[in-house]
């Protein structure tokens, strides 16, 4: 790893350290040549999925209908170089994995498995997750989006919003509630009465393609509720992997303002000396490493603990809340220390500064990931 002061790539099998270095050229080679222009521009670069999908980063933890088949800690280096690159990527990818693949595999039919996942894994089709609402975000309880019976058809009507691949993607995992139980449904692009409009104007996460769905009258076939996907508990399955993927992404983020950041002050000079001679400098930049490291430490036993099958969802949150946190501060101090031209996309500092705001909020809420803590600390909820 290029910030690596535990040595933790000795903890790591030859195969980790492979996957982790494939994803790492790909980002260097394909993403960032391209990705200032795509942020600037507020459009995903599309021209990526299909490498994405032969490096074997869609349904990368699958062992099944062409899945990739790594473990978790593998999966976890690659959502870090991944967003190394940008929010964007990461973040297309881990909706495609956790929020899309995921739900399929594990609450779908086998009917719904053969046809969508090998479609999905091959990058020959985009999904998103309509869970959010325009009302209803950090409660997903309380969504208002509902299905009703029609004959052998359910018609779904209501609003998600801040859909990442809303406008781009083939079909949608739309939660929606059947006699007051949230259930999960697959949505077709072109499906009559369903539409996806792009969010405009955006200053985070520009790159990625973020939307809105709308339902209205949307009859689908009875077959496309995913049958083993019933209540709340469903789809916070999915954002826990989605959590998961963002905590390592994190980390990606705060290494390449850290890396950045510390090349620059080495070679910017005032009063005839390196910025990074001075002592407040160097605190910043050892405050930066620090934090850094002990996020990694954090992935790295939560990879494990996932791998294993012990892994508790306030775990998850824990590294979530903890490493997002992390990475905003450490691009906050990066851009300090780059001075006037932090704030220009000449360095990627500010790109990734603006991205963590999202990420900071998305998958839910740093707020929301402290009281999941409390409640584990407490054995007391205090969401009801």
């Amino acid at each position: 790893m290029s910030v690596d002061f535990y040595y933790l790539e000795e903890l790591l099998t030859e195969e980790q350290r492979l996957i982790r270095t494939t994803v790492r050229h790909f980002v260097d080679e394909d993403v960032l040549p391209i990705i200032t222009d795509a942020f600037e521009a507020g459009c995903f670069p599309t021209e990526l999925i299909p490498k994405i999908a032969k490096l074997g980063l869609l349904g990368a933890t699958l062992t099944e209908y062409g899945g990739a088949g790594i473990d978790s800690i593998s999966y976890g280096l690659a959502m870090q170089e991944l967003e190394r690159g940008d929010t964007a990527i990461r973040s297309f990818c881990s909706v495609q994995n956790g929020l899309v693949i995921y739900p399929i595999a594990t609450f779908g039919s086998k009917e719904q498995k053969d046809y969508w996942l090998p479609k999905l894994i091959r990058g020959e089709a985009v999904g998103c997750f309509g869970l959010t609402e325009p009302e209803h975000g950090s409660d997903p309880s309380a969504l208002k989006t509902r299905a009703e019976r029609d004959g052998d058809s359910f018609v779904l009507n209501g609003t998600k919003a801040w859909i990442t691949n809303a406008t781009i993607a083939d079909l949608a995992i739309v939660w929606a509630k059947l006699d007051g139980v949230i259930r999960g449904f697959l949505v077709e692009k072109g499906t009559p009465g369903f539409s996806a409009v792009k969010i405009e104007h955006k200053m985070s996460a520009r790159a990625s393609d973020t939307g809105e769905l709308y339902l209205h009258n949307c009859r689908i076939p009875q077959e496309n509720m995913l049958p083993g996907a019933e209540g709340l508990k469903a789809p916070l399955m999915c954002i826990n992997q989605g959590r998961y993927a963002i905590a390592w992404g994190a980390v990606g983020a705060a290494m390449a303002c850290y890396e950045e950041v510390v090349e620059y002050t080495k070679q910017r000079v005032q009063f005839d000396k390196p910025v990074a001679s001075f002592q407040l400098v160097q605190e910043k930049l050892a405050d930066m490493l620090t934090e850094i490291t002990k996020a990694q430490l954090l992935c790295l036993r939560l990879g494990q603990l996932r791998e294993a099958g012990r892994v508790k969802p306030a775990q998850i949150s824990l590294a979530k809340r903890n490493n997002v946190a992390m990475a905003l501060q450490v691009a906050r101090m990066a851009r300090e220390l780059l001075g006037a031209n932090g704030i220009t996309l000449d360095y990627h500092t500010i790109r990734h500064m603006l991205n963590l705001e999202s990420v900071y909020t998305l998958e839910g809420t740093h707020h929301i990931q402290t009281l999941i803590l409390g409640q584990e600390i407490t054995g007391i909820s205090a969401f009801k």
